[in-house]
């Protein structure tokens, strides 16, 4: 299965260097560029990608205006956003997340980051990893949303179970690690992992970690 990929940037530049990067990989295609928000939201309904590398600061329209609308749209319920930044300004990674966004990457990381940053959020799990960028998402997922239902109201509807895999999970934790520790298969912590997407309304992992840490289930810093 090819991961198709929409480029948001705009420096053509670097939307350049994605492209030769992403188009030399036998699993993945450059489907097309965008260089400010507004294309990429109607390119993104034209191609419909599985993932949207995207940019926060553009020119226009910016990148968190365009994950939202993105996220929104029932029609690319199958297309994630995978966020790029200069850590520079948390909050507005936090405002994608919360929009909807699978994750977010650092512009210094290395090819092989990159690419296994695409094919991570294109599989629906979060971008958690490595350490320093999982410290940066606690730091701004720990603080509530003021829109947020009450952590003990929302959390209510999952089994003790659920919530045992969910806190795992949003330490960075994979289903197979999950699974070790509980003693049961990954299909198993696949399954735990879905029904409390489905029962919390998240998009996907990215935002199921999100509900963790603003509920209170994972403090800030907790070890994996």
């Amino acid at each position: 299965m090819t991961i198709r990929v929409l480029l948001a940037d705009d420096q053509a530049l670097l939307r350049g260097a994605f492209r030769m990067l992403i188009d030399a990989e036998e699993d993945m295609e450059v489907v097309g560029e965008a260089a400010d928000g507004r294309e990429a939201v109607e390119l993104a309904r034209a191609t419909k990608p599985d993932i949207v590398l995207m940019d926060i600061r553009m020119p226009g329209a910016d990148g968190l205006g365009a994950t939202a609308e993105i996220c929104a749209d029932e029609e690319l319920s199958g297309t994630r956003v995978l966020i790029l930044t200069t850590f520079e300004i948390d909050e507005y990674v936090a405002q994608a997340l919360r929009a909807g966004a699978g994750g977010f990457l650092g512009k210094g990381a290395d090819p092989k980051e990159l690419l296994a940053a695409v094919r991570t959020v294109a599989a629906g799990d979060a971008l958690l990893s490595p350490a320093a960028t999982r410290a940066v998402i606690e730091q701004f997922l720990a603080q509530p949303d003021p829109a947020a239902v009450a952590p003990s109201e929302r959390l209510s509807v999952l089994t003790a179970r659920e919530r045992e895999v969910m806190s795992m999970a949003a330490t960075g934790l994979t289903n197979e690690e999950i699974a070790e520790r509980m003693f049961v298969s990954p299909f198993t912590v696949r399954t735990h992992v879905h029904r409390a997407m489905a029962k919390l309304d998240a998009r996907d992992r990215a935002q199921l970690v999100a509900i963790a840490y603003q509920s209170g289930l994972v403090p800030p810093g907790r070890p994996s």
